[in-house]
């Protein structure tokens, strides 16, 4: 394999592994203190990994189960369920349907989509706000909509305490971005990698180079690896391999917008060298479609200006989506 796609390997203490059980917790100074370990992880890389995050295990189990058992229907069943199909970008996506690296050739992963349940006659719908609809559900599998809709429900609560953490990393009150977790549009992706061929395009990976749109990914892995982090401080890509009972939790675009940079979102890509099926589950937390991101003033030097101009998460997100899909 080129060493284009190559990556080093390092210690874990490279990408911190944060205990975040004290996020819970009704003593604000336990709170704080996981907040001081997030903003030294924000700092730094942008990437780190959480413990203790209340996700039940056998919950997440079943989510992989469904998702492989998904992956492998005939493609004329995936098909039925085709995001296409979709007004709100909501169903399975085809390999290489999406080329998140410029300039490269398409993604070799497969996809599927899954957000609130918006029905036609809500006012969202109706409005015709980005990615607000109906979810598709594969009929072959009775199981895949409720399992995916309990995880999807527990992650919208985990992502909220973790914004209250973010809030506190930021000496922010603890409630500073609660009105982009109220009414919050997220997505369930659950994602399949093929293996990397082994004579195949250098410049084709599972995940082109990107940074993720939103606010926060938290990623459950599989047993496969294949994560890679760019590494400003030594130049190279480096492995962020799974770890049992975690979550890979990096910041998306408008976490730089709200700290001018303070807090990177960090490039990352997939290139699946193992020779074996990859399947990962991130939870792309976006936010409040309605709410305004802009520069938050204790985030700028004296002197300094802002980056960004503001922008709603709606419009940001019709950006990013008609960058990736042309």
């Amino acid at each position: 394999m080129t060493a284009t796609l190559e990556a080093a390997r390092v210690s874990t203490a490279a990408l911190p592994v944060i205990d975040i059980s004290d996020l819970f917790s009704a003593n604000f100074a336990d709170r704080k203190a996981v907040g001081a370990e997030l903003r030294a992880a924000c700092l730094d890389k942008g990437f780190f990994y959480i413990t203790n995050h209340g996700v039940p295990e056998d919950l997440i189990a079943d989510v992989f189960a469904e998702a492989a058992t998904f992956f492998a229907l005939p493609a004329e069943q995936k098909a039925e369920v085709d995001k296409a199909k979709s007004k709100a970008n909501r169903g399975y996506e085809p390999l290489q349907g999406q080329t998140l690296e410029p300039g490269t050739p398409p993604d070799l992963k497969e996809g599927y989509y899954i957000g609130p349940e918006h029905g036609p006659d809500d006012p969202r719908v109706v409005a015709g706000m980005f990615n607000h609809g109906p979810n598709q559900w594969p009929s072959q599998r009775p199981r895949f909509r409720p399992v995916m809709e309990a995880y999807r429900d527990i992650m919208f609560d985990l992502s909220a305490t973790m914004m209250r953490g973010m809030a506190l990393s930021l000496d922010l009150p603890e409630n500073f971005f609660d009105g982009y977790t109220s009414d919050v549009m997220a997505t369930v992706r659950l994602l399949h990698y093929p293996p990397q061929p082994a004579h195949g395009n250098p410049a084709q990976k599972g995940a082109g180079a990107h940074t993720d749109f939103g606010g926060l990914t938290l990623l459950r892995q599989g047993d496969i690896g294949g994560l890679q982090v760019w590494d400003q401080g030594s130049g190279s890509w480096i492995h962020a391999d799974p770890l049992p009972g975690t979550y890979v939790v990096n910041l998306g675009d408008m976490i730089s917008r709200w700290t001018n940079d303070r807090y990177r979102s960090t490039l990352h890509r997939v290139v699946n060298m193992s020779g074996k099926e990859r399947y990962s589950i991130p939870f792309f937390y976006t936010g409040n479609y309605a709410y305004t991101v802009e520069c938050i003033p204790t985030c700028l030097a004296p002197g300094e200006q802002p980056k960004y101009p503001p922008v709603t998460v709606e419009q940001h997100m019709r950006n990013m989506y008609q960058r990736t899909y042309k």
